[in-house]
């Protein structure tokens, strides 16, 4: 999906602020937040109130699924700027980084439901002595 970078055509936007943040699930401060990073343009006024069209909700929806797949926001700035460009390259070794980060993150946290399945069946198979999940997390 191309990602817009120039703001819509004043006779087709017809969202608020407000309509964009229910559009996109987010917050108006959020909103402004975007704008203020670069990551969304500040579309010029039609008359008292700024208007947003499709292709702001597009950029948007892209943001906030980025930011879910973990990208941080100035490696999501930087895949705008890079559809803009049509740079692949650089956008696919942004992928691979941000898979090998997920890879890693879904090893420790493997590794830590693998202890406390542990520590849950050595906790079930005593009542005497200290719980072992307890000692498990005190300090040494």
């Amino acid at each position: 999906m191309s990602i817009p970078r120039t703001t819509s055509n004043p006779r087709t936007a017809d969202l608020t602020i407000a309509g964009l943040a229910r559009a996109g699930g987010v917050g108006v401060e959020t909103i402004r937040y975007y704008q203020r990073r670069g990551l969304l343009p500040v579309p010029a006024r039609a008359g008292a109130i700024r208007r947003y069209g499709p292709e702001e909700v597009r950029r948007l929806r892209f943001i906030r699924s980025a930011q879910g797949a973990g990208f941080t926001l100035e490696e999501i700035a930087e895949l705008l700027a890079l559809d803009a460009g049509e740079d692949r390259a650089r956008a696919r070794e942004l992928a691979r980084s941000r898979i090998d980060a997920l890879e890693a993150r879904i090893a420790e946290l493997s590794a830590a439901r693998d202890a406390l399945v542990r520590l849950a069946r050595a906790c079930g198979a005593s009542e005497a002595g200290p719980c072992p999940i307890i000692a498990a997390f005190e300090p040494e």
